[in-house]
């Protein structure tokens, strides 16, 4: 559905001197620099899949996602879509994709969200009774019924976040690009959204790339991830193998110690401890040490209560990043 070929974007910025000279002198040379969003990125992706696009803040998941959807030209690089070519921007093609940012609002704020959707289904030409088949299904598995005819600035973040969603597939896309969907949401709403787009993903087979700086939402949604840093691909394939990719597997032993058992500069021979507001004692230790650090803990003092877990997500992603640094 989605294929990938060495796929670059350079953006070219003018660096202004200091001060007021600075300024002068920029009006009869200026200096630029070059700074590549995407670089040499390559990747294929089938029809109803679901992957999770990683990245740290820069990395280029955004400028990726806008040169799919033909927003934004490629440097160099090809990319096809469903067998189009976003630079084209036939409109065919722009009636089979929806691109959803979570930072910007497709919807009219002084406007109840069902006017925007009338409105939507006359810009794709949607006939009257699939629009309305289509959006009554939408509604019913968003729960949001109740909200159709009330201003999109008067709802909350979670409601217009539905909305925006709803709005995005009227017409029935068969490709989805998410860019940070769940972004300021509170719990609730975000694990309504993930119920959505799961459900609606096995529906109607819709192939979906997702950004997100939620790793709940890439380990409940995606098995397939692609992480990007500094423009380039570092990694393409499942979470277990990006966790692979970090080293021996780690663990977290958290306990806590009763008042006096354990002194403020306790250490393990096994790791670094570290102690919480709270006054719980961590431990990063790979996991082939559990039972040692659980017996030299137990043995040291006592404590109230001692739980093991893995590491997150963030973490192992975070320590990727650093040696790619």
């Amino acid at each position: 559905m989605i294929e990938v070929r060495h796929l670059t974007r350079i953006f070219r910025t003018y660096k202004k001197r200091p001060g007021f000279l600075g300024g002068v002198r920029g009006l009869f040379k200026r200096d630029f620099e070059e700074i590549a969003a995407a670089r040499d990125v390559s990747f294929d992706i089938a029809e109803g899949e679901f992957v999770g696009f990683l990245g740290p803040n820069g990395a280029g998941k955004t400028t990726t996602l806008k040169m799919l959807s033909g927003l934004i030209f490629p440097t160099s690089g090809t990319a096809r879509v469903a067998g189009f070519d976003p630079v084209r921007r036939e409109s065919a093609y722009r009636r089979i994709f929806a691109l959803v940012l979570g930072q910007k609002n497709q919807l009219w704020w002084d406007l109840p969200a069902i006017e925007s959707f009338h409105l939507l289904r006359h810009i794709y030409g949607i006939p009257a009774a699939g629009h309305k088949s289509t959006l009554d299904e939408l509604v019913a598995l968003l729960g949001v019924g109740h909200k159709l005819n009330v201003m999109v600035r008067e709802l909350s973040l979670g409601e217009r976040m539905k909305m925006e969603l709803i709005a995005a597939l009227l017409h029935r896309p068969r490709v989805l690009f998410l860019d940070e969907p769940t972004i300021g949401l509170d719990v609730v709403s975000q694990r309504a959204v993930r119920q959505f787009l799961r459900d609606y993903n096995r529906r109607h087979n819709v192939t979906i790339l997702l950004t997100s700086h939620y790793m709940s939402d890439i380990q409940e949604l995606c098995e397939r991830v692609i992480v990007i840093n500094k423009g380039e691909k570092i990694h393409d394939g499942s979470l277990d193998l990006l966790e692979a990719r970090s080293g021996p597997r780690h663990k977290i032993v958290k306990f806590l110690p009763r008042p006096g058992a354990f002194p403020e500069n306790w250490t393990s021979r096994h790791g670094r401890a570290s102690r919480d507001e709270d006054g719980h004692v961590n431990l990063r230790v790979p996991a082939t040490d559990i039972v040692a650090v659980s017996q030299e803990i137990l043995s040291a003092g006592s404590v109230v209560d001692i739980t093991i877990e893995d590491v997150p997500l963030e973490d192992v992603i975070a320590d990727l990043f650093t040696s790619r640094a």
